[in-house]
C-alpha cells in the first residue's frame, strides 16, 4: 500500500513564487490526471515531488507512505517508489543505456541482479515500448528520436517498478501509434498496483488512460478535482470553462487542452506576440 498526501505546499524559485498553497492526496494504485494552463505549477509540482533543488519549499509537507518526502535526498526517493518520467529527456553521450538500467536496478535492490534476470527484463522491456532491443547498446537517448527518448523513459519506468509514477507530459510530441504504445505500458504497470501522477494536454491520451481522478492546477493552485467530466469540459471549452465555474481568474494566458501537441500551441503563442 501507498500514498502520497501533499499538504499546504508553498514553493518558489529564484523568489518566485511558483506553487501557493497544494493540496493533494494521491491513494495507492490511482492515476491522478494533472491539467492546468501552461506556467502555473505542474512540472514544478512533479519535480518537487521528486526533490530537485532548484525548487525552494517554504511551506507545508509531501507525505509518502507516512514518511516526510522533503528530508529525503533524491536517490531516497528513488528507492522508496517513486520515479519522474522526464518531458525532455537528457541525451547522455558516453553512458551506455544498458549499463546506466543495470546500474539503476542494482542501486533499488540488496543484491546485484543477475545478469541474465537483468537482460530478460530488459528485453520484455523492449519489446512491451516497441523498441529495437539493439539501442540498449548505444549511449543513453543519444540520437535517439523524440518518440523514442519518450518510450524510454516508460522502458526505465517498467524496469524499476515504482510504487508512484510521475509522467511530465510524456504524451507531447508522440504520433497515434507510440501514444498508444505508451499508454498501454502505463495501464501495465498500474495493473502490477503502481500510482500515477500524469501531466497532460492530450484528451485523447487521458481517456485512453482513464483516470481515477483529474486535478487543476491553476495560479500555483488546485483549482477543482472531480472525474473525467472535468478533463472533457476543459476539452471543449478550455481553461474558462474554469474560470466560470469556480470564479477563479486566471493569472497567465490560458492554453485549451487540445489534441495537438504543446509545442503547436508554443508556437501559436509566439506567432501572436510577434503580430
Amino acid at each position: 500500500m501507498s500514498e502520497l498526501i501533499i499538504k499546504n505546499l508553498h514553493v518558489e524559485v529564484e523568489n518566485k513564487k511558483i506553487l501557493k498553497g497544494i493540496n493533494l492526496t494521491v491513494k495507492n494504485n490511482e492515476l491522478v490526471a494533472i491539467l492546468g494552463p501552461n506556467g502555473h505549477g505542474k512540472s514544478t509540482l512533479l519535480s518537487v515531488i521528486m526533490g530537485n533543488p532548484k525548487y525552494k519549499v517554504v511551506e507545508g509537507e509531501i507525505l509518502f507512505d507516512g514518511e516526510n518526502v522533503l528530508k529525503m535526498s533524491v536517490d531516497e526517493r528513488s528507492k522508496k517508489g517513486i520515479f519522474l518520467g522526464f518531458q525532455n529527456p537528457y541525451e547522455i553521450p558516453g553512458l551506455n543505456t544498458s549499463d546506466f538500467y543495470k546500474a539503476a536496478l542494482n542501486a533499488h535492490e540488496e543484491k546485484r541482479i543477475p545478469l541474465f534476470k537483468f537482460y530478460k527484463a530488459l528485453e520484455n522491456g523492449c519489446k512491451d515500448v516497441k523498441l529495437d532491443f539493439d539501442m540498449m547498446n548505444r549511449n543513453l537517448n543519444d540520437g535517439f528520436s523524440g518518440g523514442e527518448k519518450k518510450r524510454n523513459e516508460i522502458l526505465q519506468m517498467l524496469l524499476l517498478n515504482p510504487k508512484l509514477a510521475m509522467l511530465d507530459e510524456i504524451d507531447s510530441g508522440l504520433d497515434v501509434d507510440a501514444l498508444n504504445i505508451v499508454s498501454d505500458a502505463i495501464t501495465k504497470q498500474k495493473e502490477k498496483g503502481s500510482s500515477f501522477l500524469v501531466v497532460s494536454h492530450y484528451d485523447k491520451f487521458l481517456n485512453s488512460l482513464k483516470p481515477d481522478k483529474v486535478a487543476v492546477i491553476i495560479n500555483g493552485r488546485v483549482a477543482c478535482i472531480g472525474g473525467e467530466e472535468i478533463s472533457k469540459n476543459i476539452a471543449s471549452f478550455g481553461y474558462h470553462w474554469v474560470k466560470k465555474t469556480y470564479g477563479i481568474e486566471i493569472e497567465k494566458e490560458e492554453t485549451s487542452m487540445n489534441q495537438v501537441s504543446i509545442g503547436v500551441c508554443a508556437t501559436k503563442e509566439i506567432i501572436k506576440d510577434e503580430k
